[in-house]
C-alpha cells in the first residue's frame, strides 16, 4: 500500500502539530480553558505553551499529561491501575492495546497517562472521524497522535478503509515506530456489556502477509479493562438505548462533543485500569486450528476474558445488579446507606432527560448499565469453574 494512502489517516507530524497548535492558541476560549485547567498559572499560560512548543512529545509532556491529571483530580475520587509489568515485559516491542470503551476521551487519555508515568512511549490512538466536527477539534486530536478511522460510509468504502487502517496499524507496530490504542468495538459500550467486535479482528488480519498465527503474534495484542464507579454519560447512554427500542436513534448536531465535555466534567468516583497479559502464541495457534470464521471467535473470546477478568467491580455495580433484578444477592457488598445514596443518584440522573420518556423503562436500563458488568463477571467465573 502506497505511503500517501497511509498518510491520509496518520496523526500529524511534529511540524504539522506545531502549526496546528499555534492556530488553536488563537481561539478565544483558550484563556478561559487555561485558567480552568491550570488555575495557578496566568491565563496566557496555555496560549504561550501552544505557541512555543516544538514537538508532539513536548506538547504531551507540558500540557496533556497535566490536563489529564487535572481531569482525574477534579472529577475522580481515586485512580488506580495494575498490570504495568505486562507492558514492561515486552521490552522495546511495540504493541496493540485493545480496550473496552466507556468514555470517548477519558479511556485513551488515562491509558496515555499510565504510560507517561512509567516512562513508556505514548501510543497512537484510533479515533472515529465523527469527532472531527470542527477544525479546532481536529487540530487538537490529530496533534495527540490520532489515527483517523473513517465512519458513516458505504460497505465498499468501508472495506477499502478497513484495509488502509489494517495496514497502517500493522506497519506502525512491526516497524517499531509506534504502539497503537484501539477500542474493542466501534463506539462506546452503552449497556455495560463489553464484547469485542469480530469484524475488528478480521480487519487486523487483512494486512497480514504471513500465516494466521504470525499475523496475530506480531501485533502483540494487549487487552485493557477500564472500570468506572460512576459510568461516564450513564443517563445519556440509557436514553439512547430506550429511544433505539422504537426508532432509529439520530444524534443531534455536536452530540459527540457534548458527550466529551460531559464525560470530562461528570464525577466518576473511583477509576481502575487493568493492563492484561498479551495474547500468547499458544492461544493464537489454538485459534488457527479452528475453521476460518471460528478462528476469530477464539481470539475474541481470549480478549473478552481478559477484559472481563480485569474488571474492578464497584459498589455501584452490585447495587445496580440487585436493584435491576429485585434481589439481595450482593447485599454484602454495600450498606443500606450506600443503597439509599445510589437510589437518590439514579433518580437525579433520570431527571436530566425529557420527562416524556418512560421513567420505569429508563430506570431499568440505567440500573442494568451498572449491573451488567456483574453479569459478565458471573459468566466468566462460571467458565473458569467448568474448565
Amino acid at each position: 500500500m502506497d505511503q500517501s494512502t497511509l498518510d491520509s489517516i496518520a496523526p500529524y507530524s511534529d511540524e504539522e502539530a506545531v502549526e496546528a497548535l499555534r492556530k488553536v492558541s488563537l481561539h478565544p476560549s483558550v484563556p478561559w480553558i487555561s485558567k480552568f485547567i491550570f488555575p495557578r498559572e496566568k491565563e496566557t499560560f496555555l496560549r504561550d505553551i501552544m505557541q512555543s512548543i516544538h514537538s508532539i512529545d513536548e506538547f504531551q509532556k507540558l500540557v496533556m499529561s497535566r490536563a489529564i491529571e487535572w481531569v482525574l483530580a477534579s472529577s475522580a475520587h481515586n485512580f488506580s491501575y495494575d498490570g504495568i509489568n505486562n507492558l514492561l515485559a515486552l521490552k522495546d516491542k511495540k504493541f496493540l492495546l485493545m480496550s473496552n470503551h466507556r468514555d470517548i476521551i477519558i479511556d485513551p487519555a488515562i491509558t496515555q497517562l499510565v504510560l507517561f508515568r512509567n516512562n513508556l512511549p505514548l501510543t497512537e490512538i484510533c479515533v472515529g472521524d465523527n469527532l472531527l466536527q470542527s477544525r479546532t477539534i481536529e487540530y487538537l486530536i490529530r496533534s495527540n497522535r490520532m489515527i483517523k478511522v473513517i465512519r458513516g460510509i458505504s460497505a465498499r468504502e468501508l472495506y477499502i478503509s478497513s484495509q488502509v487502517l489494517s495496514h497502517y496499524i500493522r506497519e506502525a507496530i512491526t516497524s517499531g515506530r509506534s504502539s497503537v490504542w484501539i477500542a474493542q468495538r466501534q463506539g462506546r459500550t452503552k449497556d455495560g456489556i463489553d464484547l469485542t467486535e469480530q469484524g475488528l479482528l478480521k480487519m487486523f488480519d487483512m494486512s497480514g502477509t504471513e500465516d494466521f498465527v504470525e499475523n496475530f503474534v506480531e501485533l502483540n495484542i494487549v487487552p485493557l479493562s477500564i472500570s468506572y464507579e460512576y459510568e461516564p454519560c450513564d443517563i445519556y447512554k440509557a436514553r439512547e438505548i430506550l429511544i433505539s427500542r422504537t426508532q432509529k436513534y439520530v444524534k443531534t448536531e455536536n452530540e459527540d462533543l457534548q458527550s466529551i465535555m460531559y464525560g470530562i466534567k461528570q464525577q466518576k468516583g473511583d477509576i481502575h485500569l487493568n493492563i492484561g497479559e498479551p495474547l500468547t502464541r499458544e492461544e493464537i495457534a489454538l485459534a488457527a486450528e479452528a475453521d476460518k470464521n471460528d478462528r476469530y471467535k477464539v481470539i475474541r473470546h481470549a480478549v473478552d476474558r481478559r477484559i472481563i477478568g480485569g474488571y474492578k467491580l464497584w459498589k455501584t455495580n452490585y447495587m445496580g445488579y440487585d436493584l435491576a433484578n429485585h434481589s439481595f444477592k450482593y447485599s454484602d457488598k454495600y450498606t443500606a446507606e450506600d443503597l439509599q445514596a445510589f437510589t437518590v443518584y439514579t433518580e437525579k440522573q433520570l431527571d436530566l432527560v425529557e420527562p416524556s420518556l418512560n421513567r420505569n423503562e429508563l430506570r431499568d436500563i440505567f440500573l442494568r448499565i451498572y449491573g451488567n458488568p456483574v453479569v459478565s463477571r458471573e459468566k466468566w467465573e462460571q467458565e473458569l469453574r467448568s474448565e
